[in-house]
This record gives C-alpha cells, structure tokens and sequence, in this order.
C-alpha cells in the first residue's frame, strides 16, 4: 500500500495465491506480469495510475478469480485478454474512463459473478453486448432444460447515459433484466438530452432511430435590400441530427447559426442575414446528419433593387422614411481619385448607433442608378477610390434601407492633375519616338526645326550621330522636311547638357517672320 511502485516487481514466489498492491505507481500491465504465478487467484491493483492494459497482461494466470481495476485511468479495456483466465468470478472496473463497450465484449466471461461497471463515461450501449453474454444466455433457456445457474451481480450505475434512439434496445433490456442477473442499483437515470435529464429508465419511452427528413416553409424568398433576413429549415431526425448550412458550398459562420430543438424528434435551425445586400442572393443548403445519413434543403435567396430613379438626383424609398433617421454628411479627404466620407447619425434613428446598418450609394451625379456600398455597425467613414478624373460625382449615406434625406449627399469634383509619374513617362515615350525618327533621316537631311534656335546643333555637337553637312542651301531646304513634324523638339529637352537647345526660351527671342506650326500629340508621331 503506497509503495511508489512504477512496475509489478520481479521474483514473486510462485505460490503466491493473492497480490495487493494499491495507492501506487503503477501505469500499466505489461505482457507476461505474471509469468511466474500461475497459481495467483486475487489480483487488486486499485487506485493507480493504470493507463494501458496489454492484451496478453493476464497470460500464465489461469486460476484467476477475481480482478479489481477500481480508480484507474483505464479509457479501454482489450477484453480478448479474459480468454486467458476462464475461471474469473469477480470484474471490478468502476471508478475508470470507460467510454465504449464493445458488442462482444462479455463474451469471455463465462463464468462470471460480479461485473462493476459503474462511475465510467458510458453513454450509449447495444443490448446485444447482454443478449451475447454467456451468464444471460444460460438464463433464459427454456424449462425443461434449466440448469443449476448461479446469481450475477452487475452494476452500471453513475454513466453518463444519452436516452435517445440508440439507447432504446438497452432500455428495453434493463427493464426487463430478472433474476439471476440482478442490478446493484436498479434505478439507472438519463443524462441527456435535457428534456430527458434525470428521468429513470423505467420512466421513458424511446424510439427507433430516424435518417434526417428536413424541410422548409418557403424555398423561394425575395426580400428588399437592407431588410434583416432569416431563412428556417426544419429537420426531423433520430438521434438529434447536427446541422450546418452552407452557401455557394462555403461553411457560412456558425454565430449567424442557432439550432433549438421544437420537440424530441424535430429541431428548427435558422440562419441570419442582417440587411440583406444584392451580393447575398444565392441558394443557401441546411443540412442535416447523424449516424443514419444526412439530407438537405436549398433555399433561395432574391434581394430586389435598392433605389429607383424616379427624381432628378436619382433617388426613391423603398421603404418610408423613419422619423428622426438622419446622417450629416462630410468629406474628411479629396484626392485626384477618390475622396474619404465620414458621417455621423443625430436625432433618433432606426436603432441604436452601435446595432445602426447604412447605406452609401456613390455614382456619377447625372447617372439615373448609383451604386450601393453596405456599411456595418460601429462604422462611420469610407474611402471611394477608383473615380475618373475631372468629372462630377454624388455620394450619399443612409440609414439601413431609408432613401437618402436633405444633407446626406455630397456633389464633388474629382482632380484633373497628373501624377510626376505619368508626366515622365509620357516624356520618355517621345524623346524615345523622336531619336528614332531621327536616325532614319539620311545624313543630308538633318537640320534644326524652325522652332529650334539657330545656334543648337553648334551647340549639341553630341545631340545626333551624324553631323551637319552640305551647305547652307540645304539646311534652307530643310523647311520642308519631315522633321517639321516635330514642333516641339526643343522644348521638349531632347538636348540635356545645361544650355542646350533643350532649355526653355521666352516667346521674345523667336523670330518674327516665322509662324509656329500647329501643336500635335504624341500620336502623330507614329
């Protein structure tokens, strides 16, 4: 007793007709503890730390009579191993973590007088693991061919039993279980579900177990935007079924999910979709499962239009306004692209600020339809980017589905400047068209445009590859030539060295008797 033992000791005398051993160490019964005590009759290993039990751990012990695992951590028992000790009388198990008895579990146990199965996690257990029992098998022989059977004690008190469908055959064993088999406590009680908590076997009534059959009151739904939504599917099912639903065959979130059951064998499941937006319009599947199967219904989601173009701004209701649902609107940031909204809700709204849905609706000012951006609770400012540049734009907010009231819309104007960016980019693309036209000119086609000052090319000696030649009766020729095209070679710094003809000149050092050609874009290059 309390020896800290971690193992069966070695070198046990063989005669040895009982162990004791208790308040110990011990983790488990390995294969061939007992090999030298064959004659071993008591073996009481209560209240250890037992965890595994070997399938051969009760080898060489034949005589065996009574075994005591009492306050053990045993979660599985390998009840194969009773082949090897016939004789057994006494099973004590109580105090473990057995949570399964498997239908031919008693088998081996013929001759058995005492089973204690009580204060374990048994839940749910066949009654054919009884009806196979050799003890109940010798007692319901028939008269005439009775014969002399002993009494046997079986408890199975203090588990945690599920009465449900899968519980109905043990029920019905328990019930009628007669001497001389004899219940230590006879008065076994249910454990769940909870309308069923408490209640004594004696005193329920169950039913055969049930595939899923569900259900739902309309499969097809059409609702107005920003309206709460709850879709309701009803499954009858034996055992309680576990339901989920999906949409698109994506696991929606289980806290928009509540499941009650209606009555023993029906559960009404519900999902909630708060304001109802166009992108939630879909089929959306309840399904339901339990041991039998599972089965499903598809309900189908449709969410009409937001707002109608029916005044000039493009807004109409559709639903009356609220009394006392207001936002004040403004804009916190512009940029060339977009802009930053925050409002805030005064007076009395539709439902407390923090539960409070909006709608922001962003479109061209002059467009009959604008789009609808959904706004959560506890949110007060959106960005809109993406907007075209120069161009007139209306935001409105509203609360949940109400049409946007007086100072609730803003009208702006997006920027019309370009990026540094854009603006080198553009350069690059034409000092890149211009060299190479300028390389296929011939040799003896190269000259200064008339935009450009008469000194340049003296000047960018290194601007082109090829020098001027010929004399001066070219280089008058050269008016007409293609390089004409090219009115803003000069300005458009394609001779970088500081002073080139790439510097910008005032309009005052151009010639007088010379016009200047017509501006043309970058595309006129080609």
């Amino acid at each position: 007793m309390s020896a800290l033992l971690r193992q069966i000791p070695e070198n046990i005398p063989q005669d040895i007709r009982k162990i004791r051993i208790e308040n110990s160490h011990l983790t488990e019964l390995p294969r061939g503890s007992f090999e030298n005590v064959s004659a071993l009759e008591c073996l009481w290993l209560n209240f250890n730390n037992i965890t595994v039990m070997h399938i051969k751990s009760l080898e060489y012990l034949p005589a065996l009579k009574e075994l005591r695992l009492q306050g053990n951590k045993l979660s599985s028992v390998p009840w194969t191993a009773f082949q090897d000790s016939p004789a057994l009388k006494i099973l004590d198990l109580k105090h473990n973590r057995l949570d399964v008895l498997p239908e031919h579990a008693l088998r081996y146990l013929s001759n058995l007088t005492y089973l204690d199965l009580s204060s374990n996690q048994l839940t749910v257990i066949s009654r054919d693991v009884f009806y196979s029992w050799p003890v109940y098998q010798r007692s319901q022989r028939v008269e005439g061919q009775r014969e002399a059977v002993s009494t046997a004690v079986l408890a199975l008190h203090d588990n945690p039993w599920i009465c449900d469908c899968r519980l109905r055959g043990f029920v019905q064993f328990i019930k009628s279980v007669s001497p001389p088999i004899i219940l230590m406590n006879p008065y076994l009680t249910c454990s769940s579900p909870k309308f069923r908590a408490g209640k004594f076997f004696h005193e329920v009534e169950l039913n055969s177990c049930m595939k899923p059959l569900t259900s739902a009151l309309d499969t097809n739904m059409t609702v107005p935007v920003g309206l709460n939504v709850t879709l309701t599917c009803f499954v009858q099912a034996s055992p309680s079924p576990a339901v989920w639903w999906t949409y698109t065959l994506k696991l929606l979130r289980a806290f928009n999910v509540s499941t009650q059951p209606i009555s023993e064998e029906t559960v009404r499941s519900e999902l909630l979709i708060p304001a109802a937006r166009p992108a939630d319009a879909g089929n959306y599947t309840c399904t339901a499962a339990n041991f039998l199967g599972n089965t499903s219904v598809a309900i189908t989601l449709r969410v009409g239009t937001p707002w109608a173009s029916t005044t000039p701004t493009g807004w109409a209701a559709i639903a009356p306004a609220e009394p006392g649902a207001h936002v004040e609107v403004r804009i916190a940031k512009q940029t060339v692209y977009g802009i930053t909204l925050e409002w805030f809700a005064v007076a009395a709204a539709a439902a407390e600020p923090g539960e409070t849905w909006y709608t922001l609706l962003v479109g061209r000012y002059d467009a009959a339809r604008k789009d609808a951006i959904y706004i959560g609770p506890g949110v007060n400012t959106y960005s809109v980017t993406d907007l075209l540049p120069a161009t007139k734009y209306e935001v409105c907010v509203a609360v949940r589905n109400q049409a946007p009231r007086k100072g609730q819309c803003v009208v702006f104007v997006t920027g019309s400047d370009i990026s540094q960016l854009e603006q080198r980019e553009k350069l690059i693309h034409i000092v890149v068209i211009v060299c190479a036209m300028v390389l296929a000119v011939p040799a003896g086609m190269y000259a200064c445009t008339t935009e450009a000052r008469p000194g340049c090319l003296v000047r960018c000696p290194g601007a082109c590859p090829r020098r001027r030649r010929g004399g001066q009766a070219q280089a008058t020729g050269s008016k007409e030539s293609t390089l004409d095209s090219l009115p803003a070679g000069s300005e458009d710094r394609l001779c970088h060295p500081k002073g080139g003809c790439g510097a910008q000149q005032p309009p005052d050092h151009e010639e007088p008797d010379k016009t200047r050609p017509p501006h043309r874009n970058s595309a006129d290059l080609y």
